[in-house]
Parts: structure tokens; sequence; C-alpha cells
């Protein structure tokens, strides 16, 4: 049956002649119908209407967008991979749940594999669909209820004013993230090593003046190194390397931060080295024969060296504190104490040998010697030493405050992670065993031949006196940087995430020798200089002979600070028997060495050969524990990265050294080896040489001497 004929519907489904689609404009005669609520805004949100997209694609629009994230700065961004190359293996596993998976996490600085630097920690991986639907600078929420409300409210109706959103709040100023944080703690303790080294050479200028440099300053000198190797041997080692990643261990898995284990910790120490104080104290005269017999068969030295020592080996007690209170600030991110409070100890003695100076003069006024040292002045000295090492102790509890640690004694020692830690720091105690052993045979050999030369500077405070400006470097760059670096790579480890380790010790090693391997050079080229002007109050022979041994010290100083960082890597996987063979491999090389040219050498050149043996000695362990880390990081330590950075910047300081070290010797030679003379010596020399290295690293491009330059103009703002 046919439906009958309508005027009115047969235009169509729309009933306005159309057949669904927009309505045509009315004929004549026709009323107009009012528009489709539902279709009148349908056209109207097309997104590239007023869009060329050929000339902005939305796609490459969000994922390179300039503006956040900047190009890196030249001369850090890794180049790209020739094309057609097989690609790398994967280091972890596809997981087939995810469809795609984020990469593992990258190094400081710019990323390899994401854009313009972008953070895999921070960066959303969205389908391409979503990309292009966030590519509109346009973004209105649609709303399915909107025509509905306006249906409801009729044409007088006006949807009520929504209230205003707040304002956002400003965004927090870019930090610098992990690299800008070990840059900041890096630099707060290289100032406070710096100070202290400085004022630690000020101590060593003072007391060399007022003992000279014959047998009664070799006497305290062993006196003063007594204690130090006595703390090494007991607990110092596991202290310093072993307890940091408990400490960062405990902080991270305890429930209340690791304070409990601290005090455990701090508590034991004290102990420990209570009843370690109270047996050398009581073993005084036996431990100066063992370090130096020469010292030993002399009966006023062993008087004068025994009676120092009584006064020194209390400060075991207070080293051991300091350590360990430096330690739990370090694991809790304050690292500017442990440098720092150094300084008043160094004060103190210098007030105390100043004193000494006043009253009885110096000593090549006084011609003081082991027969003719008052009572009164041992116990002036010694008093003095003492007390500076509790002053540097005790400042530490102010900083424990402010960090919000309170100590209070525990002996609950069993059954709480302990007993770990000890056997950890058992094969480190051996470590610093076979160290100190290496050391013990140089303390020997070095006063024997000191006598033996007759001359002043040939003995062992001479041999201290160098060491000490040698180890300046290492203590200010590579100890600083390892120390803010350490607690990284523990976590790292304890993640199981050898890339991490591999990169951060690359990244020490190569940061360090920027200044590291100039300064070696350096030490090669005006060493003598350097020696006169410090050390002139000794008299010009000794400070000379003082000269020859820190230019043999000198080249050891880059693998010297090679092997410190190396062993980090040991420490942080809490490997510490690999470090034990690796030192007992140095000691032993740098015993025999030393034996052999106390043997061969004339007894005034048997030290400078001794202080060459040093270098030697590790630059035998540097390639032992770097092809062990190697095989523990999976066969990759970066090593043709840090190879060619050291390379590189050896190419560099061998013509500034021989440039700088001729215009040194010719100034010092025309001038006259007096303080004015090696100055200006000293000031031109070094500056020859700074240029010469500067200029030469820029033509050869070595990346981290850019990198370097690129931070210091940030900083200045040019």
């Amino acid at each position: 049956m046919n439906a009958p004929y309508d005027g009115d519907r047969g235009q169509g489904a729309g009933g306005d002649g159309s057949s669904g689609g927009p309505p045509m404009p009315p004929g004549p005669g026709q009323v107009p119908l009012p528009p489709d609520p539902y279709l009148q805004d349908a056209y109207d949100r097309d997104p590239y209407r007023a869009q060329d997209l050929s000339a902005q694609d939305p796609v490459t629009e969000a994922l390179y967008d300039r503006a956040a994230h900047p190009p890196p700065p030249p001369g850090t961004y890794q180049p790209p991979q020739p094309l057609y190359q097989q690609p790398p293996a994967a280091q972890y596993a596809p997981d087939p749940r995810i469809w795609a998976q984020t990469p593992p996490p990258e190094p400081d600085g710019p990323s390899r594999y994401l854009p313009y630097g972008d953070d895999a920690a921070t960066t959303q991986f969205v389908g391409v669909d979503d990309l292009v639907t966030q590519a509109s600078e346009h973004h209105e929420q649609p709303d399915a209820f909107a025509h509905l409300f306006r249906d409801q409210e009729g044409p007088a109706g006006s949807p009520a004013p929504s209230e205003p959103e707040p304002a956002p709040a400003p965004a927090p100023p870019k930090s610098g993230g992990r690299a800008s944080g070990l840059l900041k703690s890096s630099a707060v303790m290289a100032a406070g090593t710096l100070v202290s080294r400085l004022t630690g050479f000020v101590r060593s200028l003072v007391i060399t003046a007022a003992l000279g440099a014959a047998l009664l300053g070799d006497s305290f000198t062993i006196a003063y190194t007594l204690p130090t190797m006595i703390y090494i041997l007991t607990v110092g080692g596991g202290l310093n390397s072993v307890f940091v990643p408990q400490l960062v261990r405990s902080m991270k898995d305890d429930e209340d931060g690791g304070e409990a284990y601290a005090n455990r910790l701090l508590t034991l120490v004290m102990v420990a080295l209570g009843v370690i104080v109270a047996i050398a104290v009581f073993a005084a005269p036996l431990l100066i024969h063992l370090m130096s017999s020469t010292i030993a068969n002399d009966p006023a030295a062993d008087n004068v060296a025994t009676t120092f020592a009584r006064y020194c080996l209390p400060t075991i007690f207070f080293m051991g504190v300091h350590v360990v209170m430096g330690q739990i600030l370090n694991a809790r991110g304050k690292f500017g104490a442990m440098m720092w409070t150094p300084v008043l100890n160094n004060i103190v003695m210098i007030f105390t040998f100043g004193m000494f100076i006043w009253v009885y003069g110096t000593s090549a006024e006084s011609h003081m010697g082991v027969q003719t040292i008052p009572p009164e002045g041992v116990r002036l000295l010694g008093i003095g030493t003492l007390l500076g090492l509790v002053v540097q102790a005790l400042a530490m509890i102010p900083y424990l405050r402010e960090a919000g640690f309170r100590f209070r004694p525990r002996f609950d020692w069993k059954g709480h992670g302990l007993g770990k830690t000890v056997k950890l720091a058992k094969w480190t105690v051996l470590f610093v065993f076979a160290n100190q052993a290496g050391v013990l045979v140089v303390t020997q050999l070095a006063t024997a031949a000191g006598k033996a030369s007759d001359r002043n500077g040939t003995g062992f405070l001479a041999y201290s006196n160098a060491q000490l400006i040698w180890g300046m470097p290492q203590a200010i760059i590579t100890v600083s940087v390892m120390a803010a670096l350490l607690p990284r790579i523990s976590r790292a480890a304890h993640d199981d995430d050898p890339g991490a380790v591999r990169d951060d010790i690359s990244q020490g090693l190569r940061n360090s020798a920027v200044a590291i391997v100039p300064v070696a050079f350096a030490f090669l080229a005006l060493g003598v200089p350097m020696c006169t002007l410090l050390y002139s109050s000794s008299g010009t022979e000794a400070a000379r002979s003082m000269g020859f041994i820190l230019m043999a010290f000198a080249l050891g100083l880059i693998p010297y600070s090679v092997q410190y960082v190396v062993l980090r890597g040991f420490y942080a996987y809490e490997d510490t028997r690999t470090p034990f063979y690796n030192t007992v491999i140095v000691a032993g090389v740098n015993a025999a060495a030393s034996a052999l040219c106390y043997a061969v050498l004339p007894a005034q050149w048997a030290v400078v050969g001794m202080a060459a043996s040093y270098g030697l000695a590790y630059a035998v362990g540097v390639g032992i524990a770097w092809r062990r880390l190697r095989n523990r990081l999976g066969g990759d330590l970066d090593g043709a990265h840090v190879v060619r950075t050291y390379a590189r910047l050896c190419l560099a300081a061998i013509p500034a050294a021989i440039l700088g070290g001729g215009v040194g010797f010719a100034l010092l030679r025309g001038l006259g080896e007096g303080a004015f003379g090696s100055l200006i010596a000293l000031l031109c020399g070094g500056t020859v040489l700074m240029g010469v290295f500067f200029i030469a690293a820029k033509r050869m491009r070595i990346e981290e001497i850019n990198g370097l330059v690129g931070m210091v103009r940030g900083r200045l703002g040019r």
C-alpha cells in the first residue's frame, strides 16, 4: 500500500528539500526554519582550515619544540650515527607487554637519543594520533551537553559566568639537575680543600722554619705522621670508602633515614679508637723504632720523637670522630663541613709554632737540634698539635645539628648490618696496611739517607714537604669531584646500572684531567723556584733539594689521580678485595724501587729517586686496576674517550712545560734563588706555561677545555 502524498514532506528527509545535508535557502513564500542546534557548528571547528599543511607539519612541530628544548651548547652534542649502519645491541631486553618502551636512563648532559637534550625521565611517549590532536593552537574541550543546556534555558537564558581560574603559580627557576648539583658540591668542597691546603702549606712552612730540615725536623715529622698512619691502618681505610655506601643504603632503606645506623657506627668507632689510643701511647717507643731505626738509635732524637708521639697519638681518636661525622654529613648531601673544618686545625698549629718562633727564633737563628731543644718547647708544640685536632672534631657538631642528626650512644651493634660493614672493611684495612707498609719502607730509607748525606733537605721532612705540594691538586680537584660522585656511583651500583657507573667514572677522570695534567707538568718545569720560594727560611740548599724531589714526583700525579678514581668504582660495588690486591702490587713496586734507589744512587739523590718510584708504582697499579674494572662493567670503561683526552692534554702540556720551564730557569739564574727571584721566575714561567697550554688545547679542540671555558663564560654572563 502506498503512502499518501504529502507536499510538506516530499522534499526529502530533511523537510527542507535536502537529503540531510546543510539547509538550503528558502524559496519564495516559504517560512525559514530555525537552525538545527546540533548541526550549526559542525563545520566551524576545523583546526587546520587556517593552516598551510605544507608549511607547518604539526607532528614535527610537536616533536621538535626548540623553545622548550634549546639545542645543547657547541661541543657537547653527540654526532649523529652514519646511515646504513648496524645498530648496537640493546643493553636492556625489551618488555613484550609494552608497545613503546621508555629507553634506559641517560647520563648527565644532552641525550644521545632524544632530540635537543630531552630528559628521558620526563619525556612522555604518545601515539601519532595524540600528537596530531595536540598540535592545534586552539584547544577547546567539546561539551556534549552544551546544546541541551541552551535549549532548556531558552533565548533569554545565559550561562552563569564561570569563576575565574586562579593564576598559575610562577614556575620555579630551572635547576641544573644532577650535573649542576655535582658542580656545586664539588665547588664547595674544592674551595674548602683549597683553603685547607693553603693553610696546610703555611703550617708546613712554619714547622720547617721552627725546627729546620735536619734531624729535629725529621723527628717531629715522624711523630706527627705516626697517628695518621695508625688511624688509617686500623679504622680510617674502612671509614673513608666502605661506610659511605653503607650510610647511603641505610638512609634509603631504613625507616628512620639511617639515623640509628649512624649512631651505632659512631659509637663503635669511638670505643675502638679509645682502645687503640691507650695501646699506642703505651707502645710509643716501639712505634718510633718501627718508623725509623735511625732516629731510635740516636738517644737524643729518640727521646724527642717519643715525647712528641705521646702528645700526638691521642689525635687518632679525634681523627676518627671527625671522619665519621663528615661521612654522615656527606651521605645527607652536606659536603662542605668535612673540607672546611681542617682549616681550624691548621690555624691552631700555625699559632702554636708561631709562638715557638716568637720565643726561640727560627731554626736558622737558633740552630736548635735534638740535643738543645728545651722541654718547654716540646710541651708547647705537643699540646698545640693535640689541641688542633680537638677543635677540628668539635667543630663538626653544629653542622650535624643543622642536618637534623642527634648523636645518641648505641651499643646494640649485633644484627643491624655492622657485621657486614666490618667484613667489607676487613679488605680495606688490609688495603691500607699494604699501602702503609710501603710508606714505612720509604720512611726508614729516607731518614737513613738524610743522615748519611749530612745535608739539609735530603731526608724524610723534605720528602714530606714535596709530597704535600704535589698532593694539593689531587685533594682539591680529584678528591672533591669523586666525593660528590661517590654517593651517585653507589646508588647506580645498588640499582645494577653499570652504564651509569661507567659514565660517572669517565666523567670524573676527564673532568679532573683538565687540571691534573697541566699541573703535573708545571711541577716538572717549575719545581725548584716553587720550593725555593716556599721553603727559603730553611736555607737555599734545603729548598733546592726539595725542588728536585718535587720534580721527581711531578708526572706521577697523573697515574695517582687515575688510580684514585678507578678504585671508587670497586668501592661502589662493595668490592674491597680487588683494591687490596692492587695496592699490594703498588706498595711492592714502590718499596722495591725505593730500596734500589737507596742502594744505587748517592745519599743526597736517594730521596729524589724514591719520589720518582712513587709515580712509577702507581703507573703499574693503574694498568691492573683499569683492566679489572673494565671487566667488572662488562668490558667497556669508555677507554677510547678517556685515553684520547689524556693524550691530547699531554701533547698540549709538553711544549708549555718546555717554554715555561726555560723562562723560569733563566730568571732564576739571573735574579738568584732568593724569595724575590723565585717569585718572579714562578710567576713568569707559570704564565707562559698556562698560556701556551691553553692555546694548544684550544687548537686541538679538547672537548673538556671547551666545556670548561663555556661554563666560565656562562657564569660571567659573556
